[in-house]
């Protein structure tokens, strides 16, 4: 799976040349920049309405519940609901993919002694 004559660590094979490893990273990107945006647009808009629509934030809603309360909850329910959607997305679509590159890492051989791929701290760069 790894090329080993386009390795861009020279002639070692690295995980980061397998094609898995890119579509990981696409994956994973597809997902978490879009919901991050998503989620930090959200909350802006729940700062900047705290600070400049008072009126709007102080509407009560029920009862003694207002615009802002329920505003403010929903920052933690949509939090929870990310890491809910994110957990199911990782294990719907990222999990398989880094179990297939963590065998074929594994089944590697390992690198001889000495070599940039295998290179252990020492007790003077611990």
């Amino acid at each position: 799976m790894i090329d080993q004559a386009a390795s861009s660590r020279g002639g070692a094979p690295w995980i980061g040349d397998d094609p898995r490893f890119t579509e990981l990273r696409a994956a994973y990107r597809r997902f978490v920049f879009p919901v991050t945006a998503a989620f930090l647009l959200w909350f802006l808009a729940y700062v900047l309405c705290s600070a400049y629509a008072r009126g709007f934030m102080a509407a009560k809603v029920v009862g003694s519940i207002n615009v802002a309360l329920v505003f403010g909850l929903l920052q933690f329910v949509s939090t929870f609901g990310i890491a809910l959607a994110y957990g199911r997305f990782a294990a719907r679509r990222l999990d398989p993919l880094a179990e297939a590159l963590r065998s074929t890492a594994a089944s590697r051989p390992a690198p001889p002694a000495g070599h940039a791929d295998n290179q252990e701290l020492t007790e003077s760069q611990a």
